[in-house]
């Protein structure tokens, strides 16, 4: 963790929204773009003087039309792709106003967390989906698996 590695890392604003059946919205990366194809929890880098949660805000009106209300951090996650550095500051979006749509014309899709490993992630947002897996959400909560 020394100054020079996080100096040449991206630093991104990344949202895990959820809907009110805990639910987790995730688009897929243009073909073309940095690990293209895959899937992703929304969000984008941050310009340069912009906070975490304008950052977080921008992104999610230009990509989906949505405004977080309700949020909270959930980890940092340093990944060297070795073409690339990335710290993702990974929040979770409880609330938010608006109705998420597509703006980019990134294929988008409602996930229950149990299916979240089906999906193809960019390593980095590897130990997102753990971290997710182990957050308390309203579906989740009527499972009999609730104590493990």
């Amino acid at each position: 963790m020394s100054a020079g590695s996080d100096a040449a890392a991206v630093h991104v604003a990344v949202a895990v929204i959820l809907d009110t059946d805990g639910r987790v919205l995730l688009t897929r990366r243009a073909d073309d773009a940095h690990q293209g194809g895959l899937w992703e929890f929304p969000g984008g880098k941050l310009e340069a003087g912009e906070s975490l949660a304008e950052g977080l805000g921008r992104e999610l009106r230009e990509e989906l039309g949505i405004q977080p209300t309700r949020t909270s951090a959930l980890l940092e996650v340093r990944h060297d792709y070795g073409d690339k550095q990335v710290l993702l500051d990974v929040h979770v979006v409880w609330e938010f106003a608006g109705e998420p749509r597509a703006l980019e014309g990134q294929p988008m899709r409602w996930v229950d967390v149990g299916q979240l490993r089906e999906h193809a992630f960019p390593a980095a947002n590897q130990p997102i989906v753990a971290a997710v897996e182990l957050l308390s959400l309203p579906a989740a909560s009527t499972g009999g698996d609730a104590g493990q």
